[in-house]
């Protein structure tokens, strides 16, 4: 029998080929948009929408219902900022139903929720409309029995028993002047009580290596290299906090992104400090989260910036 290479090609195959390579060439056009650029699943850096997310509901002791949303920004790198108003609004009783002005990037859940009264129904509709890089989305809340949620933020959700069960958010208050200079640092506090669950078992601070672990395989030669036609962008990591009460602060609303120093700090001696630095005057109002591993409670602050952008 001859190899391969040399076997005489048959006429037979040539319809089978022809149509492979019809194939794919209709396939790279179904994902080539008409500008050029093809879709798919290729990420971007920037100039694509931000969709809003309904991620279902909660009820009230009242009666009324919480309907709660999160987002997704389908940019890897742009942050947007996109005011109340027309390109972002939510109604019925809107625009301004407390969402967020701010936008980072990627998925973003269950971060705040809309009020509805206790005879809201059914078929009716809370519609969260964001209009970015020329793209308007949507979401559409509602009251259909299988989206119902357990309330987020308080740890009901896991099916955990025992002391986990009896677990509070928890309480956090925010200070901190209400302006601020662009450029100059700005003090921030946090200070938190818990009632000391969930235990902290599982945690150590020792970081003494295990002598009956097989050591991690280190090649010390090995040098990674990144592609140079292929744009990157290098996200620090953030640092370790073995606290068991953490705070972390975003921008809910504002022109522009704030620099918070630490990114993550402890709170287990009932307070957390932070420095933020602003790039731009404006209105902001910065949102603080406490989370004890399980549960998690969140503050705002607003905050007046003045002076000239860098």
């Amino acid at each position: 029998m001859l190899p391969p290479f040399q076997r005489p090609f048959s006429l037979a195959a040539l319809p089978l080929v022809v149509l492979m390579l019809s194939g794919a060439a209709t396939a790279q056009s179904a994902a080539q948009k008409a500008d050029g650029a093809l879709s798919g699943n290729i990420k971007y850096n920037s100039g694509q929408s931000i969709q809003p997310i309904f991620e279902g509901w909660t009820r009230n002791a009242d009666g009324g219902y919480q309907l709660w949303f999160g987002y997704l920004n389908r940019n890897h790198v742009e942050e947007i900022g996109v005011p109340v108003g027309p390109n972002n609004r939510i109604e019925p009783g809107g625009p301004d139903r407390g969402q967020p002005t701010y936008f980072y990037t990627r998925f973003n859940r269950q971060l705040f929720s809309v009020t509805a009264p206790r005879d809201f129904g059914e078929k009716a509709q809370v519609i969260w409309t964001v209009a970015a890089n020329g793209q308007t989305e949507r979401a559409v809340g509602w009251l259909r029995p299988d989206w119902e949620i357990a309330p987020p933020g308080t740890g009901t959700g896991s099916g955990r028993g025992g002391e986990a069960a009896q677990n509070q958010p928890p309480t956090l208050t925010v200070s901190g002047a209400t302006t601020a200079r662009v450029a100059a640092p700005f003090e921030l506090t946090a200070t938190v009580t818990d009632d000391g669950l969930p235990p902290t078992r599982g945690r150590s601070r020792d970081r003494t290596p295990n002598p009956r672990r097989a050591p991690a395989f280190d090649n010390p030669e090995f040098k990674s290299t990144v592609p140079t036609n292929v744009p990157q962008v290098e996200r620090p990591v953030p640092p370790r906090v073995d606290a068991r009460l953490q705070v972390t602060w975003l921008v809910w609303r504002g022109p522009a992104s704030v620099t918070f120093n630490p990114p993550v700090a402890g709170a287990d001696e009932g307070k957390a400090v932070v420095t933020a630095t602003f790039t731009k005057p404006g209105d902001y109002i910065l949102r603080a989260r406490v989370t004890d591993g399980a549960a998690s409670t969140m503050r705002d602050i607003k905050v007046v910036v003045t002076g000239q952008q860098p």
